[in-house]
């Protein structure tokens, strides 16, 4: 059905993983295998699904056992195993949660069937047979056990394990009024998904509840399901709209009252984007952002009272950043605090001094601690060993497009110690096991294919040689073909970017160039990493075929290169990155090589929105343009994304028009092909819609291709790829002819 497509949203169409479908495979693929490898909650063991079964194995020999067999998976009087596609334990390991018959929600999978399977016994027992099939969300057991709460229907639900008691802590959950989730969007834009959390008691579930009742509905047109078209309606809170309220209470599991904690404000001028118990306390944690992002402030709240006080509050003149650690592209991905001595402190993240540096802060109003100090960035925290009192994670002080393992001390007195092997240049990654004794250690760079292997932390050494990634590099490592360079910009601006010339270059003759574009605060595009330099949508070899391929990061990419850097683009989206890409474009069609007459750009979302931008405020450069996805005008996205990086329409109204497409599209010169899925329910094919008339307007002619009832990623329907590849390639060829002149 149209309505499964619309809510349905491929993980292709999130806006910062468009930056390369190769990258995205790369990325989702890397994912892939993390899933399938899950570390235990304690010491040395980790878990794979192979062939719906569960293994279990011990490092460092690598010992394996069958902990959740076929046969276990069979419910009684059934001849077919469930499919399993998530699981957990409850903290005694006795019990496991199986998720399996699911269904999308936006983004992921996390609507679906819950069993909970006795480790001991071997009884498998459905949970929330009342509820309907494949309702149940989020399902997790209680501290103690005995219970697991879920969602469904958009309230919160506990069942009692030993007399499958199903009891309702929420009765008032509607399509808009949201208790233990989100609306649209929080989860596209902050990843919140799962919305309730347990007591350490196991006697209350703090949750989160939205009211998106006052959200106005965007209309979708569903035109080929049936004779008659059909409304797809979506609560979407366009910029310059006021957010859904939003309010955290904590509900006891005896008497099934509700204490609503007292945050000060209007709950519809606000975002509570973090939450959770503290550790052995009857207390909660809570995260505030104003509407404008720029203004966060920490609360500690009695759960008895809903009485809450502020304990730590940081400003931005641009936006306060919120660190994910995680991997927020799966349900088990909570967004939650980093706790330090038993609860008294967290680990924070702040840019305070220009960098993205890691700080201890108190609950208990002692000082906070600088942890990572220098002229650097943090990008992410691997594993925080308290009994050592040291930190691991990842940074790359050198060089902005690659990542290494860095250690340092946890009470701030240290200097960062670099951890991954200094002969291997490139992207790291690492995964630690419950102790931090092993680890999953992964790398690639633009010419090595993703490898990776277990090691021992202490002396990051491989538990198997022959396995090792050492071992792997003469199968792995290919013959470079992309080059990484600088580009400075008669604006003084330093720009990191890549290139990939064509077979048989010669320098004395030209080339078209093709720019690959992102632009925006979500996503970088310059990484030395395998498979970033490829371009998925080419139907072949774009090196044989005779193109320059190329990329560059403009100021406001997430690159770690300092706050500046980042957040120079606040409140100048649509300008400020687009004269970066212009001016660094102007210097490389200096370079002897390069035809300054075939050049061509293309980006998909926030990409597509440069790409118009680009083709519009400089005709003169860009003669070939395709966009896919793209925002033309930038009053039409969603609040929480759009007014982070642009404040409010209502206060800098001129902002929004001088950076959007729209406004620029009446000065088109050069060839436009621009793609939109009608089924768009993030980046609105209204948008398309607003540019056509515009360009209309001024005669401009160029090529226009919707998708039917496609989303943001374009992937739905038969033949969808073949034909978006096609028609991407064809184009390019036409009026951007390969070969050397």
């Amino acid at each position: 059905m149209y309505t499964t497509q619309i809510k349905s949203k491929t993980t292709s169409g999130l806006k910062n993983l468009l930056l390369s479908a190769f990258a995205l495979f790369a990325f989702l693929t890397a994912y892939s295998q993390e899933e399938r490898i899950k570390w235990s909650n304690s010491g040395n063991t980790y878990f794979t699904t192979e062939k719906n079964e569960l293994i279990q194995h011990s490092l460092p020999g690598n010992e394996t056992k069958v902990i959740i067999s076929k046969a276990q998976l069979t419910p009684h009087g059934s001849l077919t195993p469930l499919k399993l596609r998530f699981y957990s334990f409850s903290a005694d390991n006795q019990k496991a949660l199986i998720f399996t018959n699911t269904k999308r929600v936006w983004r992921l999978n996390s609507k679906g069937d819950y069993w909970v399977l006795n480790l001991a016994t071997g009884d498998l027992t459905q949970l929330g047979k009342s509820l309907p099939s494949s309702s149940l969300m989020f399902a997790k057991f209680s501290p103690d056990g005995k219970s697991v709460a879920y969602v469904s229907g958009n309230n919160i639900y506990v069942e009692d394990l030993a007399t499958a008691q199903i009891k309702a802590l929420t009765k008032d959950g509607t399509v808009t009024l949201i208790n233990g989730t989100f609306d649209w969007a929080y989860e596209e834009e902050f990843a919140c998904r799962d919305g309730f959390r347990w007591s350490p008691d196991s006697k209350s579930i703090a949750y989160w509840q939205i009211d998106a009742g006052s959200i106005k509905k965007f209309y979708m047109i569903n035109n080929t399901d049936s004779i008659y078209s059909q409304a797809i309606p979506i609560e979407y809170p366009k910029v310059g709209e006021k957010p859904s309220a939003c309010k955290v209470g904590v509900v006891t599991i005896a008497d099934v009252k509700t204490t609503w904690v007292n945050i000060p404000g209007d709950p519809a001028q606000h975002y509570i984007v973090r939450m959770e118990y503290i550790p052995a306390s009857n207390k909660l944690l809570v995260q505030e952002l104003n509407r404008k992002q720029n203004h966060s402030k920490l609360y500690t709240a009695e759960i008895a009272t809903g009485n809450a006080k502020i304990i730590q509050e940081e400003t931005d003149e641009a936006w306060v950043d919120i660190y994910q650690e995680g991997n927020p592209y799966t349900i088990e991905f909570t967004n939650n605090f980093t706790w330090l001595n038993e609860g008294k402190s967290i680990l924070w993240v702040s840019e305070k001094d220009g960098w993205r540096h890691l700080y201890q802060v108190s609950l208990e109003g002692k000082p906070e601690k600088l942890i990572t100090k220098g002229n650097y960035d943090f990008i992410n925290l691997k594993y925080t060993d308290t009994k050592s009192g040291h930190i691991y994670f990842m940074a790359s002080p050198d060089n902005a497009t690659q990542k290494y393992l860095y250690r340092t001390k946890l009470d701030g007195s240290g200097k960062a110690e670099l951890l991954s092997p200094v002969d291997l240049k490139g992207e790291h990654d690492y995964s630690f096991s419950a102790d931090g004794q092993y680890a999953i250690h992964s790398f690639s760079n633009h010419f090595t294919q993703p490898a990776r292997e277990f090691i021992s932390v202490a002396k990051h050494k491989a538990l198997n040689e022959k396995e090792s990634i050492a071992a792997q590099l003469e199968k792995i490592q290919e013959k470079p073909n992309t080059e990484f360079f600088k580009i400075t910009t008669k604006d003084g601006v330093e720009m990191d970017g890549w290139m990939v010339k064509p077979k048989n270059f010669d320098p004395k003759k030209k080339y078209p160039v093709v720019f690959y574009v992102y632009t925006e605060p979500a996503g970088a595009t310059v990484s030395d990493s395998y498979g970033i330099s490829q371009n998925f949508l080419y139907k072949g070899d774009m090196m044989e075929d005779g193109y320059i391929y190329m990329s560059i990061d403009n100021r406001g990419t997430p690159a770690p290169k300092g706050r500046a850097w980042r957040k120079a683009i606040y409140r100048k989206i649509g300008q400020v990155n687009i004269r970066d890409q212009a001016m660094a474009a102007t210097e490389i069609l200096k370079w002897d090589f390069v035809d300054a007459e075939r050049v061509a750009v293309w980006g998909w979302s926030g990409g597509g929105s440069a790409t118009l931008n680009l083709m519009f405020q400089y005709p003169e450069i860009y003669k070939t343009g395709i966009a896919i996805a793209a925002v033309g005008n930038q009053l039409t996205y969603d609040n929480i994304y759009q007014e982070r990086f642009m404040g409010l329409p209502q206060e800098n109204r001129e902002d929004f028009v001088n950076g959007s497409p729209i406004t620029y599209a009446k000065n088109l010169k050069g060839n436009l092909l621009y793609i939109h899925g009608t089924g768009d329910d993030n980046v609105h094919y209204q948008n398309a819609e607003m540019l056509l008339n515009e360009l209309i307007k001024y005669n401009k002619q160029f090529q226009f291709m919707p998708y039917p009832n496609r989303t943001h990623g374009i992937s739905e329907g038969e033949g969808t790829f073949e034909h978006l590849s096609t028609l991407y390639t064809t184009y390019l060829k036409e009026h951007c002819p390969p070969g050397a002149k």
